[in-house]
């Protein structure tokens, strides 16, 4: 009878698994994640990389929002949301909590919107807020 060998020990620096929707602190909207599919395709997003989502000191408001793609880092917890890979700092997720990541391509606006339950104030141009 052959022995088979044990699997593989996962190697600590592998991200854990991905979190489905539901579990997600973001939600998008169908525009939205059809214009972040367009965008891995045209600009060829690398194997290993997502979308990330975030909040950062700044803006009018004191708090602005990240969007863009990127790797993996430390305190990430990765999602799939809309059926797109997502990194959100942990550090952030109560900031996002919530939130609706909208597209809009109009005459008066065009571009990823942000609605957020969270935000006790928000400035004109929508990019930042206050929680």
């Amino acid at each position: 009878m052959a022995e088979t060998a044990p699997p593989p020990a996962k190697d600590s620096s592998e991200h854990a698994a991905t979190e489905s929707d539901s579990n997600a602190p973001i939600e998008m909207s169908e525009s939205a994640a059809q214009e972040i599919r367009k965008i891995m395709q045209t600009k060829k997003i690398p194997e290993g990389y997502a979308l990330r989502v975030g909040v950062r000191g700044g803006g009018c408001s004191g708090m602005s929002y990240v969007l863009g793609f990127d790797k993996e880092r430390e305190h990430d917890k990765q999602f799939e949301v809309s059926g797109i890979p997502v990194y959100v700092d942990k550090r952030h997720g109560l900031y996002l909590m919530g939130t609706t990541v909208d597209y809009h391509d109009g005459l008066n606006a065009r571009g990823f919107t942000f609605d957020n339950p969270n935000a006790t104030e928000t400035c004109g141009c929508g990019s930042s807020f206050a929680a």
